[in-house]
């Protein structure tokens, strides 16, 4: 039986291994794609050299997948003009690089609401920025993801954005985690942003006693993980799911080689119950 949905996972989940090794495990557990966030020891550059993205390439290719998306850290919510500017400068370049790469998204955050200054006019700074860069994303044919994260974990805030970017080519990137630990049902985020959704991250996490989440393996938290797969079915959402395992953030958490197969392995046991 076919997936529901195309599984991929993001590379900083095994932060230590090759990009080699990760396209290896991600073929060998049916993954198809991997969403490229950390890479060589960093965070996906930008002014990656020619040579080494002919290489990125090949290893896909030889390994049967795809890039389902590049993980970028540029955000929009500093008051400052100038470093607006320098991230909108730097989405544009990796829209380019995307192309290059045939990777069809690329992911942004939006930022956090800095001293001073208001989540009102955050939401106009990133909208204002993302709508810059459309007639680039345009250009290249890659989508602008917008993740529900920082001071955008929840849907309200993301579609508020969206509301003022009325362009095909800027979506959103549904974090699971970030607007459930905010409050807000899978079914209100789903309502506000699911229309313009065109990625999603899954990932489950348990709640400690000091009010902060502690990440675990899929299935074994209290994020509602599997009711959001028969959501997706039953909307017919028609993207990718994305493992996010957080390991380079969280070295305490359970190693990739658990962690990948483990995530493939539950995320088709939900399919096969969901089209049972």
């Amino acid at each position: 039986m076919p997936d529901l949905f195309p599984l991929a996972y993001s590379t900083l989940g095994c932060p230590n291994w090759t990009l080699e090794h990760a396209a290896e495990q991600a073929a060998a557990n049916g993954y198809r794609g991997l969403e490229i966030r950390w890479l060589d020891g960093g965070i996906i550059p930008v002014d990656m050299p020619a040579q080494r993205r002919r290489e990125i390439k090949q290893i896909m290719q030889q390994n049967g997948l795809e890039i389902t998306g590049l993980g970028l850290s540029t955000r929009f919510s500093s008051p400052d003009a100038g470093e607006r500017a320098s991230n909108l400068n730097d989405l544009r370049r990796y829209l380019a690089l995307a192309n290059d790469l045939g990777a069809p998204m690329v992911r942004t955050f939006g930022g956090n609401v800095q001293p001073d200054c208001s989540i009102e006019q955050t939401i106009d700074w990133l909208a204002e920025n993302l709508a810059a860069a459309m007639p680039e994303a345009e250009k290249q044919g890659v989508t602008v993801l917008l993740e529900t994260h920082d001071a955008f974990c929840r849907g309200a805030e993301v579609a508020k954005v969206l509301a003022q970017v009325e362009h095909p080519r800027l979506a959103a990137v549904w974090d699971v985690h970030h607007p459930f630990r905010m409050g807000e049902s899978i079914e209100e985020t789903w309502q506000l942003i699911g229309a313009r959704t065109a990625h999603v991250h899954i990932k489950d996490a348990r709640l400690r006693p000091d009010g902060s989440w502690q990440l675990v393996l899929l299935g074994e938290g209290e994020v509602p993980c599997r009711a959001v797969v028969a959501l997706l079915h039953r909307e017919g959402y028609k993207g990718a799911i994305s493992a996010e395992w957080e390991k380079k953030w969280h070295p305490e958490i359970e190693e990739p080689e658990i962690a990948m197969p483990q995530h493939a392995r539950v995320l088709r046991q939900w399919f096969s119950e969901i089209q049972a």
